[in-house]
């Protein structure tokens, strides 16, 4: 059983599930060697989210919504991922260095999209947009490795920064001040991937996209930030 120094019962939350493999070799390499040389468990996590935020592209054209597809090691392989496995590739890799981690969900409006993505959306809302919560210095803390340095660079927007002791969400406004992303529904927070729950919603809210448990469309989104 692992406990903080009040006592709650975190076992759960470093245990490895069929999509948050902590244990699988790659992701317990991947996960020794980003935080080699930090010396607690904070600057260990901060080390994580920034090589999982910059170091795997933010990509909503190729998606395969399998089991496989969306597990940690399968989006380590690839080097990219939407919200959701990169959410999953930070929970996985804090679990394989014994730091409690969970998933968060919420539904979000003015997304980080460009126009050809929203045409195949055919809407702005964005459901169960995914991030990491961290067990750190004995809270919950949230960080959301999902736009990587370069993306938000074309978007304008400053890249979401984390220190391990607050929570790093969403960007609420562009560079030149401007209202921009914004909440509308959070979805809580599971030890594993609800990943029928997932589908599910995105079956009604995005049917032309969805219909398959995977897509690869041709084109780069960040290339498409830039114009």
């Amino acid at each position: 059983m692992i406990t903080d120094s009040r006592g709650p019962d975190l076992t759960e939350y470093v245990h490895p599930t069929d999509a948050i493999d902590c244990d699988s070799p790659e992701v317990i390499q991947f996960a020794n060697d980003t935080s080699s040389g930090s010396r607690t468990d904070t600057d260990r996590a901060v080390a994580l989210y920034y090589a999982v935020r910059d170091d795997f592209r933010y990509d909503p054209y190729r998606l395969d919504l399998t089991l496989q597809g969306m597990r940690a090691s399968s989006t380590l392989a690839k080097g990219y991922g939407f919200c959701v496995p990169k959410a999953v590739l930070l929970a996985a890799s804090a679990r394989a260095l014994q730091i409690p981690s969970r998933l968060g969900f919420a539904d979000v409006k003015n997304h980080l999209a460009t126009k050809r993505l929203l045409e195949l959306m055919q809407t702005d809302l964005f459901v169960f947009h995914g991030y990491t919560e961290l067990y750190l210095e004995g809270k919950w803390v949230k960080a959301t490795p999902a736009f990587n340095k370069s993306l938000c660079q074309r978007f304008d927007v400053e890249p979401l920064a984390f220190d391990g002791r607050n929570d790093s969400v969403l960007q609420q406004s562009d560079r030149k001040g401007n209202e921009f992303m914004q909440y509308v529904r959070d979805r809580g927070t599971c030890a594993d991937l609800p990943l029928d729950e997932i589908l599910a919603a995105f079956i009604e809210h995005y049917p032309a996209l969805a219909s398959e448990e995977a897509y690869d469309l041709e084109g780069s989104f960040e290339d498409e930030a830039a114009t």
